[in-house]
C-alpha cells in the first residue's frame, strides 16, 4: 500500500507549489495599483486633513490652529444651505436620470442594427467636456442672443440663469443631459446579462413586454440600479466646473453646492483651512452614502450570487 500511495502523493506536490505560487503572483499584480492609490488617494488625503487643523492663505507659511477652521465652518449659517443644495442636487438628478436612464439601456440592449447607430449617438454628450457643455447652455439660454431670441419664441426668452428656481432647473437638466448616457451604457450591459429562457418562460406564460419588465428587468437590474446610483451620487458631491461656469454657485447662492463653497472659500477668500474642512465633510458624506448604499444592497454575497443569476 505504502508503495502505491507515494507516487500519487509526489505527483499531487506540485500542483499545490503552482498554485501558491500563482496565488503569490496575482499579490504582486496588485502593487502597482496600491501604490498608485496610496499616492494619489490617500496622502493628499492625509494632507487635506492636516490643513483643516491649520491657518493657511494659499501662500504663506503654514501655521496649525487646532479647531478654528472647523469652529468656522460649522458655525457659518452658508454650510447648511450648501448641504442642502448638494443633497437636493443628489436627489433630483439621481430622480431624473436613474429612469431615463433604464428605459434608454433596455431600449439600447435590443438586437435590432439601428440601435447601435444610436447608442453612438447618445454617448456624444458624454464625450465633451462640462466646461464646453456649460458654455454653450449658457449662450444658448441668453434671453437677448440666446435660442429664445434667436427663434422668436417667447416662452424660451426668459431669464433662466438669473431666478434661483430657474437656475436649479438648468443645472439639473444639462447635469441629466451630460450623464444619462453613461449610465444608460451601465444598464444596457446589465440588461445583456438577464438569460434569455426567463424572458422566453414569461412569454409562454403570456407575459407582455411593460409585465416582463417590472416582473425580470428590474429585479434583474437591482445591483446595477445601485452601482449606477453609487457613481451617480459621488459624481453629484463633486459638481463644480459646469455649475461654476453656469452659474457660479448663484443667483443668490441659489446652486452654490458644497464644492462651489469650498473652492469660494480656499480661493476667492483664501481660506485655505475652512476649504479643506468641507472637503472633509464631503468625503464623509461620500463615504456614508456609499455605506449606505451597499447596505441596502445585502452586501458583496448577495452581489454575487446576483451576479451569477444573470450570467
Amino acid at each position: 500500500m505504502s508503495t502505491t500511495l507515494a507516487p500519487s502523493a509526489t505527483r499531487r506536490a506540485p500542483a499545490a507549489t503552482t498554485r501558491g505560487g500563482r496565488s503569490v503572483g496575482l499579490a504582486w499584480l496588485a502593487v502597482p495599483a496600491l501604490l498608485f492609490f496610496i499616492a494619489f488617494a490617500v496622502i493628499p488625503l492625509i494632507g487635506v486633513l492636516l490643513l483643516s487643523f491649520s491657518t493657511w492663505d494659499g501662500i504663506g507659511e503654514i501655521s496649525f490652529s487646532g479647531l478654528t477652521s472647523w469652529r468656522t465652518v460649522l458655525a457659518d449659517p452658508g454650510l447648511p444651505h450648501a448641504l442642502w443644495v448638494t443633497f437636493l442636487v443628489i436627489a433630483l438628478s439621481w430622480v431624473v436620470q436613474t429612469p431615463a436612464s433604464i428605459l434608454l439601456g433596455v431600449f439600447l440592449a435590443g438586437r435590432q442594427r439601428y440601435r447601435a447607430v444610436l447608442s453612438v449617438l447618445y454617448f456624444i454628450p458624454l464625450l465633451l467636456s462640462s466646461a464646453a457643455i456649460a458654455i454653450t447652455y449658457k449662450a444658448l439660454l441668453d434671453p437677448n442672443f440666446g435660442l429664445g431670441a434667436g427663434l422668436n419664441i417667447p416662452i424660451l426668452v426668459q431669464d433662466w440663469l438669473g431666478d434661483p428656481v430657474l437656475a436649479f432647473g438648468v443645472v439639473i437638466f444639462v447635469v441629466s443631459w451630460q450623464f444619462i448616457p453613461f449610465h444608460s451604457l451601465i444598464y444596457q450591459g446589465g440588461v445583456r446579462q438577464i438569460p434569455r429562457s426567463m424572458f422566453e418562460a414569461a412569454q409562454m406564460d403570456g407575459a407582455g413586454r411593460i409585465r416582463q419588465f417590472f416582473s425580470i428587468t428590474l429585479p434583474q437590474l437591482k445591483y446595477t440600479i445601485i452601482t449606477s446610483s453609487t457613481l451617480m451620487i459621488a459624481g453629484s458631491l463633486t459638481f463644480f466646473d459646469l455649475i461654476f461656469v453656469l452659474t457660479a454657485g448663484g443667483p443668490a447662492d441659489a446652486t452654490r453646492v458644497l464644492a462651489v463653497d469650498m473652492w469660494k472659500r480656499g480661493w476667492q477668500a483664501s481660506l485655505m483651512g475652512p476649504a479643506s474642512a468641507i472637503a472633509l465633510i464631503l468625503v464623509l458624506v461620500g463615504l456614508a452614502v456609499a455605506l449606505l448604499l451597499r447596505r441596502v444592497g445585502g452586501g458583496s454575497a448577495n452581489a454575487g450570487a446576483s451576479q451569477q443569476e444573470g450570467a
